[in-house]
């Protein structure tokens, strides 16, 4: 790119340059403006605004450099150090999955499914803390629980909980169940790692810079759901709901595995995109 660009120019080679790099299946308009706001410290909408605006070299420069790491792969939220969820804006880093949208459905089956008064929810692998406080967001009269393996994905939890004026949510150390002792919950949520090992998905360039743990779980992608699901009725209350995200063609055997356990009323719903992303069930 040259110097003396205006915003308007500046956009556009951005998105050639990332078209040439990623492909087609990679928003690369979507992803070129929120760089070139990044870079400017502009919004969205002050760029389409001012497209004749001529920004500094210093300014394009950083832009440049920006178009270059989203070129080689790395996801636009690390580069910009957030991602918005649900009504929230959610720091993230290579420490926690990049929150998706289709996990938002989670959301709201959980809202759905979940008393209007008070109840207990536990959020299980919550990396960012994306379901944990988007729940606790809707719901203030929920006690909202989080657990995660890793203390950096906490530590980016506690931290967007404090952003966002939502401290009351907990935030515990363990695998899954383990840090949380005899307790009994309404709802347990989760979107745990479901990527089968041996994937060819995993050779992304984008998902080779989120955490493995994170995605991979065992040979068929099924090892997490079936640990979650074991466990599961030994932290429900009665009547009480368990919610997973999982692969879009593992709906059919999550649902098997609920009802070998004993669950019932086993639904599955699908994402904007027509794939079945969530399945529910109730302890009886």
């Amino acid at each position: 790119m040259e110097g003396n660009l205006t915003i308007g120019a500046l956009l556009a080679q951005g998105i050639e340059r990332l078209r040439n790099a990623t492909g087609p299946l990679t928003d690369a308009g979507l992803d070129a403006e929120v760089l070139l706001a990044q870079a400017l410290s502009m919004s969205r909408t002050q760029l389409k605004t001012h497209p004749e605006n001529v920004p500094s070299q210093e300014r394009a420069r950083r832009y440049v450099e920006l178009i270059e790491r989203r070129a080689a792969g790395e996801p636009v939220a690390y580069i910009v150090g957030y991602k918005d969820f649900w009504t929230l804006r959610l720091a993230v880093n290579p420490a926690v999955l990049v929150p998706r949208p289709e996990t938002e459905l989670l959301v709201e089956r959980a809202l759905t499914l979940g008393s209007t008064g008070t109840a207990r929810v536990v959020d299980l692998g919550t990396g960012s803390g994306a379901i944990a406080l988007a729940l606790a967001c809707e719901r203030k009269e929920w006690a909202v629980a989080a657990t995660d393996i890793s203390e950096e994905a906490l530590d980016l939890a506690r931290a967007n909980a404090s952003m966002l004026g939502l401290g009351r949510v907990e935030f515990v150390k363990g695998q899954w169940f383990e840090p949380l002792a005899a307790r009994r919950f309404d709802l347990i949520v989760s979107n745990p790692p479901y990527v089968a090992e041996g994937d060819p998905a995993l050779q992304d360039p984008a998902l080779k810079r989120e955490p493995r743990i994170a995605l991979v779980s065992g040979r068929d992608g099924l090892s997490a759901l079936r640990e979650i699901v074991r466990l599961a009725p030994q932290y429900l209350e009665r009547r009480g709901w368990l919610l997973l995200e999982h692969g879009a063609d593992q709906a059919a055997a999550v649902a098997r595995e609920l009802v070998v356990r004993g669950f019932g009323h086993v639904r599955s719903h699908r994402d904007l995109a027509g794939h079945e992303r969530i399945t529910e069930a109730q302890w009886i």
